[in-house]
């Protein structure tokens, strides 16, 4: 028998299959990670088998034998395979980058074992009056004191303990323990232990009742799953359960003697979320997410491919599950970028989740309170099954939303970060003791420029987006289409002077509620205060447990949280979300403001939610004010459309970064003209209109110097048409044969141009 074997080499010039002689005796099949001799020198090289055959190809001469297989079992399943195989062709990978995502990173090389403690008892069949002799003086004394009291210690426990129990009861227990195993009296044998990820026990919780619009959720959804198939976009209003349908979901498909995973982003992975899925699935959960340890990732992944848990909950990577049998995939929040990966390969997780109930033949469910306009486009035209709830739970209201106008407080002298109804209502919550959540947005990488008179932003004539300021130069420049302005000393629209680079940040929202309300109990939850392991967990308990008034905090807070004594929120600046240059700031404010306002009032008390910004008059700020998604959708999906920005069309970016600004510009430039050639050729051999190329853009990127290292950018956007693929298939093949040194990989839609 011969194996077709992938090797663990990142490298393109060997990311093919190697054909490999199974030795007799040995049991391998495809999935299973090996070690084998490669190259002139026999190195030994871990590897991947991806195929399993009786034959090998004739012309060659020689053929070596697999060493060993790395574990006793295999490392990936059939459809994980598979699905490596199609992420190779969809997102133009090397095939062991695809693979690799399949598994634990520290899994390679055996940068992690298995935890074994060494349990220690009494020899099997021991002689207990024979041991006493040997242990014992004349006078009827232990000869070692120590031995005798880890023999007694045995003797009563009458079961074996771990050397660190053991040492726990006795002191100085390891040489003595030595002595003991030494003499043929104690017997040492290991014991695997998987590590935890868990800070809680299981806390059990009955089922509630189901509302009529959960049932009819959990209803459709279930027929998805007995036909194994179908893909819902569950869209609910915060506070309307669809943790419940999805928990309820998940239940039926384990019935059904299935399985499921349940994707959530990052930043709502929180204890609460967790616990919540622990307290109805018990020990069949398992966790994925990047606060684990190496080896907690590695004994969660162990006991998902050893059958041992029926349900994965976890971030985007959690999509690579090795689960049998899947039934269902959940991913909530579906609208976060989080989902799509900034890294080599850069798949989207919900792509892969597609991709993967095709494979398994299990049924998907999308849910959010904002889905993003492309998936609700997708429902609208019946690709997917559009179930909406529409309602919180028990009647509870929504919360009211006031929104302040900065404008007004700035001309009647108020330069702090609160306005007068947010110093207010915050003195009020805090009276009567109930809690506040204030919101920040800081993305850290881009301001707008403002007139704080008027609340006039500075926009790109051409493409509706606002436009970023450059110290170099001192202009603004649109990172759409590449036209500048310079910046003037007074406002364009009333005369004012006062204009000002917009940016509030977390710690100084914290000292001014500080010295509006001194004694106030404040957390803070960003960057700098969860940078270290369980610190997450622990700012989120504290404010729980009613151990801070107010907790303030980033885009980490604006969801998963659900706190009953929350009836305030305040979005200290909601414009930082709005004028971004970005397409999608006007679809990705409405979203984060809607979240963050649902953790207010969810249960029986009147949540309500104050919005500071310059420009009240906006469209986004008055729709996510009246908590409008639907209306909200109709005049940006018009937007979109009258603009052309996807989904009407397409953008693919490829970023230059190196230490040389003059060679990135030139090599930049150089690639804008190679490929604009290339797509009208493809153009023209499909007889299309060049026309469908809308635009082409060398530039520096808005972020021009990282870690060093400048970045330059060519932009391109394409109509939506059906010569799409053909022209993206010929970009990837120009950018394979022309990149030069220093181009990175073409990303198609990237989630942000910076």
């Amino acid at each position: 028998m011969y194996a077709s074997v992938i090797v663990d080499i990142e490298n393109a010039n060997v990311d093919r299959t190697f054909c490999y002689k199974i030795p007799d005796g040995m049991s391998i099949e495809p999935g299973h990670r090996v070690l084998v001799p490669f190259g002139t020198t026999n190195r030994k090289t871990e590897g991947f088998v991806v195929s399993v055959s009786d034959e090998c190809p004739d012309s060659l001469t020689q053929v070596k034998t697999i060493i060993k297989a790395l574990e006793p079992y295999t490392v990936m399943l059939e459809d994980q395979l598979k699905l490596a195989e199609w992420i190779t062709g969809v997102y133009r990978c090397l095939y062991v980058d695809a693979l690799r995502l399949m598994i634990p990173a520290q899994l390679r090389g055996g940068r992690v074992k298995e935890k074994v403690i060494r349990q220690i008892s009494i020899s099997p069949g021991l002689e207990i009056s024979k041991a006493e002799e040997l242990l014992k003086k004349k006078d009827g004394t232990y000869r070692s004191k120590t031995q005798g009291q880890i023999f007694e210690l045995l003797i009563r426990h009458g079961k074996s303990m771990s050397i660190q129990e053991l040492s726990a009861c006795v002191t100085g227990a390891a040489p003595a323990v030595k002595a003991l195993i030494d003499k043929g009296i104690l017997v040492e044998e290991g014991r695997e232990k998987f590590r935890s990820p868990f800070d809680e026990g299981i806390r059990e919780s009955k089922q509630p009742e189901l509302t009529e619009q959960q049932v009819n959720a959990y209803e459709k959804i279930c027929d998805g799953i007995d036909n194994r198939s179908g893909m819902f976009l569950l869209h609910g209003v915060t506070g309307s359960g669809k943790t419940e349908v999805y928990m309820r979901s998940i239940a039926y498909a384990i019935e059904q003697d299935g399985t499921a995973i349940m994707l959530v982003p990052e930043i709502s992975l929180t204890p609460q979320t967790v616990n919540r899925f622990r307290s109805r699935f018990g020990d069949r959960i398992a966790v994925l997410h990047s606060r684990l340890s190496p080896g907690e990732r590695f004994d969660e992944w162990r006991r998902i491919r050893l059958g041992m848990v029926k349900v994965v909950i976890g971030a985007r990577s959690a999509v690579f599950a090795p689960l049998s049998n899947i039934r269902l995939i959940v991913i909530d929040e579906e609208h976060e970028p989080s989902y799509q990966s900034e890294s080599l390969p850069r798949y989207n997780a919900i792509d892969i989740a597609i991709r993967r109930c095709k494979l398994s033949g299990a049924a998907l469910v999308l849910g959010s309170a904002t889905p993003s306009l492309t998936d609700y486009l997708k429902a609208r035209r019946n690709i997917y099954c559009l179930i909406e709830m529409n309602d919180r739970i028990s009647n509870i209201p929504m919360p009211l939303v006031e929104v302040v106008d900065m404008r007004e407080e700035f001309m009647a002298g108020n330069t702090g970060v609160f306005s007068h109804a947010l110093k207010q209502s915050l003195t009020e919550c805090i009276d009567r003791d109930e809690q506040a959540i204030l919101f920040i947005n800081r993305r850290g990488y881009s301001t707008f420029v403002s007139c704080r008179a008027c609340g006039y932003v500075f926009e790109c004539d051409s493409c509706d987006v606002s436009m970023t300021y450059h110290s170099v130069g001192d202009v603004l420049k649109c990172h759409y289409c590449g036209s500048t302005k310079k910046l003037p000393t007074k406002c364009p629209q009333c005369g004012a002077p006062y204009i000002k680079y917009f940016g509030i940040g977390t710690q100084q929202v914290e000292e001014q509620l500080k010295e509006l309300i001194p004694d106030c109990r404040i957390l803070r939850m960003d960057m700098d205060t969860t940078s270290t392991k369980g610190s997450h967990a622990k700012i989120l308990r504290q404010f729980e447990e009613k151990q801070a008034q107010v907790l303030v905090g980033t885009q980490m807070i604006a969801k998963g949280l659900d706190i009953p004594n929350v009836t305030l929120v305040g979005v200290v600046a909601a414009d930082s979300m709005l004028h971004i240059p970005d397409f999608r700031s006007s679809e990705r404010t409405f979203q984060l403001l809607t979240q963050v306002a649902g953790r207010a009032g969810r249960k029986e008390k009147q949540g309500k939610v104050i919005v500071q910004t310059f420009t009240p008059e906006n469209e986004v700020i008055r729709f996510a004010s009246m908590h409008d998604f639907k209306g909200f959708y109709e005049y940006e999906i018009a937007q979109r459309r009258r603009s052309l920005f996807p989904p009407y069309s397409l953008f693919v970016r490829v970023l230059f970064m190196g230490d040389s600004e003059g060679e990135l510009f030139i090599e930049s430039e150089r690639y804008a003209k190679g490929i604009t050639e290339a797509i009208n050729g493809t153009l023209d051999r499909q007889n299309a209109n060049k026309g469908e190329l809308l635009m082409v853009d060398a530039a520096p990127a808005p972020v021009k110097r990282k870690h060093n290292l400048y970045r330059y950018q060519v932009l391109l956007r394409f109509a939506r048409t059906k010569n799409l693929p053909t022209i993206i298939k010929a970009i990837y093949a120009y950018h394979k044969d022309n990149r030069g040194e220093f181009a990175m990989m073409p990303e198609i839609n990237p989630n942000d141009m910076f």
